[in-house]
């Protein structure tokens, strides 16, 4: 499957999220696990949309979300910093899924320089973590 970058760009738009878990996990130094991830999710008769995004970036897993859905995920640092944050800054997104994505990347390149380890750089990553996706329009709500 052949996909260009902004047909890549739409189908984010519509069905990608930039998302950040942070959890409690004692073995790490702080004793918090920050995670991003990139995530597009299809129905699983469409699952091949989601190999030929895998194949376009050449990173990410492709695996059953829930139920009958697919997704394709990218989790590791190095893929985030050096392939999806490059390709959505060359294309950027039209949706506010753009705010989401430059509060993504501020997590990501925090990560890559290792703030996220001391408790200043956590805090940092918190306040963007809370204000990404649903937090967003709920402080609208307020």
């Amino acid at each position: 499957m052949q996909l260009d970058a902004q047909w890549i760009v739409g189908f984010t738009d519509g069905e990608g999220c930039f998302h950040v878990g942070v959890s409690r996990h004692p073995d790490m130094a702080s004793g918090v696990q920050v995670l991003p991830e990139f995530v597009l999710v299809q129905h699983k008769r469409d699952v091949k949309v989601l190999h030929g995004v895998k194949q376009f970036f050449d990173c990410g897993v492709v695996r059953r979300n829930h139920g009958d859905r697919m997704c394709w995920r990218v989790r590791r640092l190095e893929h985030l910093a050096e392939r999806i944050l490059p390709f959505f800054e060359r294309h950027p997104l039209k949706t506010r899924k753009r705010q989401d994505f430059l509060a993504f990347r501020k997590v990501v390149r925090l990560m890559r320089e290792g703030r996220h380890l001391s408790s200043e750089g956590l805090e940092q990553v918190l306040r963007i973590v809370e204000r990404m996706n649903r937090g967003r329009s709920m402080e609208k709500a307020q």
